[in-house]
């Protein structure tokens, strides 16, 4: 099979570990069959939301990737929320609009794109199968070597199927964290310790697949990102229909 569509996108994360370490490596590929995307648009500040939160912490399945982003339309009514980005709003209200909403709310799941009420275990697993009957659109990578300074290289390629697939393809990449507690002080909130897993930290992207690219860049991780239950995720989505073609993920070695 020739692919004339591809993405390479390098990543120099740098943890400032001071012990050296044995060098890791590890690296994830997708299959045959579409891995869903399962998105959670949540907020401290929201107070319905800690269930929400609750059991995307709960999915431990590698057939499905989850992620969640932390809006910040709700920081205004007396806690602000450190894990949220107006940009994960713009997305959200972009997803929205796919779908034909002209509004958004909070806890908001979201599946391959679309809207997702009535979560629970016994509907994932159903929508799971039902999406994984469908070939993938997209082959997807990811790779990290950790060196012995701590350095971490994170490697992530993408390559539509088809090529009418590359035509409005947008590839998103998300470094983020589990594990993560608040204890928030004010708001709908107040007095609640927090749990979070799948958070998303960092987001990148829209990179479109229409010619060969290949793009380059280093960070520097902040010092409290060692240690931490992290990893990344790579997704490729239709910049026409909000239709999520693959998705990938990888967790960090010896994160």
């Amino acid at each position: 099979m020739s692919f004339t569509n591809k993405l390479v996108f390098t990543f120099s994360l740098i943890n400032l570990a001071i012990q050296p370490a044995i060098a890791a490596e590890c690296s994830a590929k997708s299959g045959a069959q579409t891995v869903p995307l399962l998105e959670l648009y949540t907020s401290e500040g929201c107070s319905s939301c800690p269930p929400a939160d609750k059991w995307m912490s709960g999915i431990k399945t590698d057939k499905v990737t989850p992620l969640a982003f932390h809006v910040d339309y709700w920081d205004y009514i007396g806690w602000k929320d450190r894990f949220s980005k107006a940009e994960f709003s713009d997305r959200q209200r972009k997803t929205a609009a796919f779908g034909g909403a002209g509004y958004v709310y909070t806890p908001q799941f979201v599946m391959n794109g679309r809207d997702y009420k009535g979560w629970d275990n016994s509907r994932l697993n159903e929508s799971i199968e039902t999406t994984q009957k469908f070939a993938s659109r997209a082959n997807l990578s990811l790779n990290t070597m950790t060196e012995g300074n701590g350095d971490i290289t994170l490697k992530a390629s993408a390559q539509a199927a088809k090529p009418a697939d590359a035509k409005n393809s947008d590839v998103f990449i998300a470094l983020y964290e589990n594990k993560l507690v608040s204890q928030v002080k004010a708001g709908e909130n107040s007095g609640r310790e927090l749990r979070h897993d799948y958070v998303v930290r960092e987001f990148f992207g829209a990179y479109q697949i229409s010619i060969q690219n290949e793009f380059s860049k280093n960070f520097t991780l902040k010092p409290e990102w060692k240690g931490r239950d992290a990893g990344a995720v790579i997704f490729v989505q239709n910049s026409q229909t909000g239709e999520i073609l693959q998705s990938l993920a990888l967790k960090f070695c010896n994160s």
